[in-house]
């Protein structure tokens, strides 16, 4: 294969860009894992994981794992074998994590989706009324659906979850939807938050982390699961001095806390909102080019992520195939029932306007190689969009 010039765009909804700034971090030497220097390090971003997850009554733990570790670390800790746990048929990641859940020996419940539209709040307080023998122990949803593009909304699923007088765990993965779209683990009630390093934390994979309540933490001292490796107790326990039980990811530590210092410099709120113009960008594109956005739901519209369907009588890989070779350009495949049905863009991580506008004209291009047709018209009104937004931007500075 001849060598392309320029820079590949990564366009998958994680793992996304890594930031030179990360990069250069994670160059740094290794340290002694057990000396003051790694303690100050390991302090420092527990401290930093806390702001993102808006918690200050939570436990935050870090793992070198991918974010499969963080949900099994969150089911092991907190439950025993045989307990119901109530999910969510929102897509591709909630059926795994359901596999995983019966690999456990828990006895998953999944609550019918579509696919094209979030978890259903009614459906889950009707499900929970109905559970007079308070059978179910745990609530697991997928905030930010990373083969869809459907986000969840999780204030009205605690509601729902209160209103129902279940005393249930609420447990949640944002692992595509943490430092992209708006989260408060405190606020909404959540008891234990999965998260992973590869997306909006712009670090390569190989950290995921669990945010955990107070009440996640008590159902831990009589849950039953074996779990050793993710253990929260002994984690937590060192943790309170930047120290792990075991040897940590150190490297990857140094491009956390760089990755967190970005975060803030930028302002968490001015995140969210650069990720959801960015998203309604690509949103505006897509129609224009005449195709269909797969969220249904605007209240459910990801901000990480836009997730497209392919007219009848053409494959999404075939697009993507040719899109990859003509343009250098990756795209996100469609994944379980969605394969050859759909491609996704991914808009997230460190990220800005020309890169997204690079991006909808390598797909425009790319359609039209493949054969698909589609309105000329998509990148102009995703530019058109964004000028906007600069121009509102700029008069509300003035």
């Amino acid at each position: 294969m001849p060598r392309s010039a320029g820079r590949h765009f990564l366009q998958i909804p994680g793992p996304t860009n890594v930031p030179d700034r990360v990069l250069r971090a994670i160059d740094y030497p290794t340290i002694d894992h057990r000396g003051p220097e790694f303690a100050a390090l390991g302090k420092g971003v527990l401290a930093g994981m806390k702001r993102v997850f808006k918690t200050t009554d939570g436990e935050v733990v870090i793992y070198p794992a991918s974010g499969t570790g963080a949900w099994e670390a969150a089911l092991a800790n907190t439950l025993s074998p045989g307990d119901a746990v109530l999910m969510c048929e929102t897509g591709h990641f909630a059926a795994l994590w359901r596999k995983l859940a019966a690999r456990l020996g828990l006895e998953p419940e999944f609550l019918p989706g579509d696919w094209r539209h979030g978890a259903d709040p009614e459906a889950i307080e009707k499900r929970l009324r109905a559970d007079a023998e308070r059978r179910v122990k745990a609530v697991c949803v997928v905030h930010n659906e990373t083969s869809t593009g459907v986000a969840s909304r999780i204030a009205e699923l605690r509601r729902a979850i209160d209103a129902a007088g279940h005393p249930a765990l609420f447990m949640v993965d944002t692992i595509s939807s943490l430092a992209s779209i708006d989260y408060r683990h405190d606020e909404w009630g959540v008891d234990v938050t999965v998260a992973g390093s590869q997306k909006g934390l712009m670090l390569p994979p190989g950290l995921s982390f669990n945010c955990v309540s107070p009440k996640a933490l008590a159902a831990s001292k009589s849950a039953k699961l074996a779990r050793s490796y993710f253990a929260w107790d002994e984690m937590i326990a060192n943790g309170r001095n930047g120290f792990f039980p075991y040897t940590p990811a150190t490297n990857l530590l140094y491009g956390l806390r760089e990755a967190l210092a970005m975060l803030e410099e930028e302002g968490l709120e001015n995140v969210f909102a650069r990720h959801a113009r960015h998203a309604e960008a690509a949103r505006r594109a897509v129609r224009a080019w005449g195709l269909e956005v797969l969220a249904l739901d605007p209240r459910e519209y990801s901000a990480s992520l836009t997730a497209v369907l392919m007219p009848a009588g053409h494959d999404a890989d075939r697009a993507r195939k040719i899109i990859l070779e003509a343009f250098d350009l990756s795209l996100g495949t469609g994944l379980g029932k969605l394969a050859g049905k759909v491609f996704r863009i991914g808009h997230l991580g460190d990220f800005n306007d020309l890169m997204l506008a690079g991006t909808l004209c390598g797909v425009e291009m790319g359609l039209a190689l493949a054969g698909v047709a589609v309105k000329k018209e998509g990148v102009r009104a995703a530019l058109e969009y964004l000028a906007e937004c600069r121009g509102s931007r700029q008069r509300a500075a003035a």
